[in-house]
């Protein structure tokens, strides 16, 4: 079993950065992949960024290319994204995910553990 707990998120203007942090606990973090979805009000959640477990391969979903960054701390158990040049389509809540594998990919199916998710609001 997986517990994940999101913070950092909040209300920003456009333009603006956030940090969204996942804290992960009860298994080898550092033995799987982690994702970050997200599902704004009325759409299906989305697949927004992947890391594997060592951090050495990532990926992200076109509309946040360039603008967002995932990381992770394995020594933490944690899994970040930052999120810069925010603009108000990014609004929606954010989900991390854990994978079932060492490297993850963009399919919402892979992932078997996830958090409660963290609202982030973009004004304009």
């Amino acid at each position: 079993q997986v517990q994940l707990v999101e913070s950092g998120g909040g209300l920003v203007q456009a333009g603006g950065s956030l940090r969204l942090s996942c804290a992960a606990s009860g298994r080898t973090f550092s033995s799987y992949a982690m994702g970050w979805f997200r599902q704004a009000p009325g759409e299906e959640r989305e697949f927004v960024a992947r890391i594997s477990w060592s951090g050495g391969s990532t990926s992200y979903t076109y509309s946040v290319k360039g603008r967002f960054t995932i990381s992770r701390d394995n020594a933490k158990n944690t899994v970040y994204l930052q999120m810069n040049s925010l603009k108000p389509e990014d609004t929606a809540v954010y989900y991390c995910a854990a994978a079932d594998d060492a490297y993850g990919s963009s399919w919402q199916g892979g992932y078997y553990y996830w958090g409660k998710g963290a609202q982030v609001t973009v004004s304009s």
